[in-house]
């Protein structure tokens, strides 16, 4: 049932090409259409400008032509050739009337003919424009003598003026149609481009969805931002592949580290329980089963509080602590708990108050945490000697330094150690745990603004370096 609404979801959606492609052509479609319809507008304004000064010239030309030699009015039959010869050239068209007045506003000349009736119905009453809004009207004044002697008037309608020839249309139409295509067909190309990296993506997060996390992508691609997607995604699908190989590791290792203590505590209870060891004997079985059973829970404590304070649910409490008293009672306190081989921590702490800003349980489950480390790796037959310094940096923080004469930590094991679940192969054989002890210690020192980082230790043994903030 869920795979097929899954099925009927995705008919639901389109494909970027298709999404892209169709989108894209009515947008530019639209967009050249009115366009198209503006500039056809603006052409058609230009032609009635145009055509509007040649008929004004043609106007000044009969003007000029319409006064003889003498300086008077001759209005000749010549003019018909003319102005037929004029519309040619100047291509215009057959809607226009060309009207010749005399100096009282009478009809002389008209093409083609009217009456003087006729003239009054086309002019208006100062026969110096069209009567209808339907033409427009050019005028040139006859001038001899110095005095005017008549008018030229010319009217064209405006449909003519504005008239654009088939041929021109059809070049313009053609022009938009070939734009449109361009355009639909680049974005096509660029859709089927970017369709592909994308695909492969979601491909390959289609196989990592279903478990399988060895994706090999072709990453190389011209464009930089689709080179550092597929570079990113498979970094990613690799990450994701060694986080589950950690994972079934640590889940490994984990039930084998629980296993052990459970299987000890039952093996010696039911050893006591069917009488196989009796008395004195069966105390021992009884304080190593109480024993396991400790170090059970402090394993199964320590994984509760790592996953607690790794997921953010841990309150983290930021008190105004007095730091010299607050490291002398930590160290006094775990100083009850060790036998004689561990000398009493050497404390170097300043004169002056110095005040942090954290929580004391925190602090004291982080420094218990390394000295007990520094226990672990304490060398066969020797003392342990611990350092425990407090300093102020410029930076604004507080530096508690942890040293021992341990073991140390083995060089290509340096960049590991804080990692969940990591030990070194020499505590693997001889303690049981789960390897979170310094990565809970590490997260509860940044949840308090702080840090912890293993330091520039002596050549024999190490040093842990922990920032606190001051209290400002």
């Amino acid at each position: 049932m869920d795979h097929l609404k899954r099925k009927q979801q995705r008919k639901k959606h389109t494909s970027i090409l298709s999404y892209w492609t169709v989108r894209y052509l009515l947008i530019i479609g639209t967009g050249l259409l009115l366009t198209a319809l503006v500039t056809f507008w603006w052409i058609q304004q230009e032609a009635m400008s145009n055509r509007m000064q040649t008929t004004a010239l043609l106007a000044q030309e009969i003007a000029d032509r319409s006064v003889s030699a003498d300086g008077s009015l001759n209005v000749t039959p010549a003019l018909h050739q003319l102005i037929e010869d004029r519309k040619r050239f100047f291509k215009l068209t057959q809607e226009m009337c060309v009207i010749i007045t005399g100096p009282q506003g009478e009809l002389l000349f008209s093409q083609p003919e009217m009456t003087e009736k006729e003239m009054r119905y086309e002019l208006n009453d100062s026969l110096d424009a069209a009567r209808s809004p339907e033409f427009k009207a050019a005028g040139a004044r006859i001038q001899g003598n110095g005095e005017t002697l008549g008018q030229v008037m010319v009217l064209q309608s405006k449909r003519s003026l504005r008239y654009i020839p088939r041929e021109e249309i059809t070049f313009f139409s053609i022009l938009i149609v070939f734009l449109i295509i361009l355009s639909w067909l680049t974005i096509y190309l660029l859709s089927i481009k970017l369709a592909k990296p994308i695909q492969r993506v979601a491909s390959a997060a289609s196989q990592i969805s279903g478990g399988k996390y060895n994706i090999i992508l072709e990453t190389e691609a011209k464009e930089r931002e689709i080179h550092e997607l597929l570079l990113s995604f498979q970094e990613m699908a690799g990450k994701l592949q060694q986080f589950e190989q950690s994972r079934a590791v640590m889940l490994a290792g984990v039930s084998h580290e629980l296993k052990t203590p459970v299987t000890s505590i039952k093996g010696l209870v039911h050893a006591v329980r069917e009488g196989i060891v009796e008395g004195e004997e069966a105390g021992e079985f009884l304080d190593i089963a109480l024993l396991e059973a400790g170090r059970l829970q402090r394993m199964v404590a320590d994984l509760l509080d790592y996953n607690a304070l790794a997921a953010g649910i841990v309150a983290i409490r930021h008190d105004r602590l007095e730091a010299v008293p607050l490291l002398e009672e930590i160290v006094y306190q775990w100083k009850l708990t060790q036998d004689g081989e561990v000398c009493t921590p050497e404390l170097q702490l300043p004169g002056q108050p110095l005040f942090l800003r954290g929580d004391p349980l925190r602090i004291q489950q982080i420094l218990v945490n390394l000295l007990n480390n520094s226990v672990q790796a304490k060398q066969p037959g020797q003392m342990l000697q611990l350092d425990l310094r407090l300093e102020e940096n410029p930076q604004g923080y507080a530096v508690i330094t942890v040293t021992d004469n341990g073991t140390g930590i083995p060089e290509e094991n340096r960049g590991r150690i804080f990692e969940a679940f990591f030990r070194s192969s020499g505590k693997q054989s001889t303690l049981r745990g789960l390897g979170l002890g310094l990565t809970f210690s590490r997260l509860l020192a940044e949840a308090m603004g702080g840090s912890l980082r293993l330091g520039d230790g002596p050549e024999q043994g190490c040093t842990f370096v922990i920032t606190l903030p001051l209290w400002r």
